[in-house]
């Protein structure tokens, strides 16, 4: 083998074993992981969800599902570098897969999600989990996901997938990291985003743009939802995000509390969209959303 392969070669398996190992590192360890739980059809397209769970556990544990943002046209259930903390902490955690704009709009993503909490509640004897502590934690779009799973507990219009007509998609509790919650008042400030373009991750979500669908946006929205029935809420938002404007969780939080739900509003000074530049360490702000879930599902 000529010297140039031979450390090409070398240098390619390195940098894969340093990849795998770096994926490996974000597990706690002592943790089982299933991936690729297949939660529900449609047509020939399986949609997965992964599961992780403490291994030395004995008693039924209450459950974290995390909904991955990416302005509902990417992202993966892969990306859990936010929530895996809570492994270390009594709970089982669920990454669940959804269909992505470009491949169904509006209300699809909805409809999986409604439909991996039914699997999962179904299942919950089987995977060593407490049907009646089901958590629901997002980001971005996944924040919108996790808060309009929140606020239609009581509403079965998503819940078209025929699992969940035998086991309830309601969720315990709910953290909503910076998501969008009345699309037709995105723009009340100027941010980095046009959310009345065509193009906007909004209009793609709902195959259409917002301005022109009002009526599609608004069943969208989870502000739309609220009622004195919904579980607590947590929301989170930093007050410099360009992105999804800060009043986007002023908005629901004052719907909440007119509706009188339990919730708290916590601004993150000085982050961003993800929480870049925040005053406050990463350790802190899972802190915050550790001891929510703690007081509404233990």
């Amino acid at each position: 083998m000529k010297p140039l392969l031979a450390l090409f070669l070398a240098l390619c398996l390195q940098s894969t074993l340093s990849g795998q190992a770096n994926k490996g590192r974000v597990l706690p360890e002592g943790v089982v992981v299933e991936r690729d739980i297949v939660y529900e059809r449609v047509g020939d397209r399986e949609l997965p969800l992964d599961l992780y769970r403490p291994a030395d556990t004995r008693e039924p544990l209450p459950l974290v599902i995390w909904v991955h943002g990416g302005g509902w046209r990417k992202g993966s259930k892969e990306g859990i570098r936010n929530c895996v903390g809570v492994l270390n902490h009594g709970y089982a955690l669920a990454s669940v897969e959804y269909r992505l704009s470009g491949e169904a709009i509006f209300p699809a993503a909805i409809e999986d999600c409604k439909a991996a909490v039914s699997f999962l509640r179904l299942n919950a004897e089987r995977y060593g989990l407490d049907p009646e502590r089901f958590g629901a934690w997002g980001s971005s779009a996944g924040g919108h996901l996790v808060a309009l799973l929140g606020a239609t507990n009581d509403v079965d219009d998503f819940n078209t997938h025929p699992i969940t007509e035998k086991a309830s998609p309601a969720v315990q509790a709910v953290c909503n990291w910076f998501g969008p919650t009345d699309f037709l008042r995105m723009n009340d400030v100027p941010g980095r985003i046009d959310h009345d373009a065509r193009d906007s991750p909004e209009s793609l979500f709902l195959g259409g743009p917002i301005q022109e669908n009002k009526h599609l946006a608004r069943k969208a929205n989870p502000i739309t939802y609220v009622s004195p029935s919904d579980p607590p809420m947590l929301i989170m938002h930093g007050d410099k995000d360009a992105a999804v404007i800060f009043n986007q969780s002023e908005l629901l939080a004052a719907a909440l509390e007119k509706a009188g739900v339990p919730h708290r509003l916590h601004k993150v000074v000085n982050g961003g969209h993800g929480f870049g530049g925040a005053d406050e360490s990463r350790e802190a702000l899972f802190e915050r959303v550790l001891s929510f879930f703690n007081e509404e599902l233990k």
